[in-house]
């Protein structure tokens, strides 16, 4: 698994999660509440300190945990909430020892469909289904994991040409473009809650 990666829009950063299984997963976990820039940066700052230039799930798992989190919380932290994250990237590395012999790539190595990665995907700690299927649209889309059913398993996040997630970030350009999906689904629910609050209860006199 290496190819050339544009999500952290940073080359050092980028090149790790283009060849390491384990930062391309880790990056995936840290991709909420922050922008996808500084999630997918993480992997290389906590490589870097950890003292190499990739990451080792046994590693990880066998950290002392407040060492860890100290390790994540250093200015600049590599999180909004370098603490819990801290925690939930030890627990997916613990998984990943424990049900992988510590190799993240066995998740979709040799396994015939998509429905079946996104089931172990979805398994992983902190991975609910959206994660899950975003995941295996990058895996699909970047990383040439194509098992049988991959896109729809994927669901939307597998469409051809779609700019929906970090499935579909190879440069600026497409960044940008998924930043906007994003604000605008953001803006159409926020509408759509609004009209919800807005309409009479059921049974109510009209005003």
């Amino acid at each position: 698994m290496s190819t050339t990666i544009r999500l952290a829009q940073q080359p050092e950063a980028d090149e790790l999660l283009g060849r390491s299984p384990l930062a391309a997963l880790v990056g995936m976990l840290l991709d909420q509440q922050v922008p996808m820039e500084w999630a997918f940066s993480g992997p290389y700052t906590i490589a870097v300190r950890l003292g190499g230039d990739d990451l080792d799930a046994r590693e990880i798992a066998a950290y002392d945990p407040e060492a860890f989190v100290a390790l994540l919380s250093d200015k600049p932290a590599v999180h909004r909430y370098p603490g819990s994250m801290a925690r939930r990237v030890q627990q997916l590395c613990q998984y990943l020892v424990e049900h992988y012999d510590a190799d993240p790539s066995a998740i979709w190595r040799d396994v015939a469909t998509g429905r079946e990665v996104l089931e172990r995907l979805n398994a992983l700690p902190g991975f609910g289904k959206q994660k899950s299927q975003i995941f295996l649209a990058l895996l699909g889309k970047q990383f040439g994991v194509q098992p049988e059913g991959w896109r729809a398993a994927a669901g939307a996040y597998g469409d051809v040409g779609s700019y929906r997630s970090a499935a579909d970030i190879t440069g600026p350009e497409s960044l940008a473009k998924v930043r906007a999906f994003k604000q605008e689904a953001k803006r159409a629910a926020k509408a759509a809650q609004t009209s919800k609050t807005a309409q009479p209860e059921k049974g109510s006199p009209s005003p």
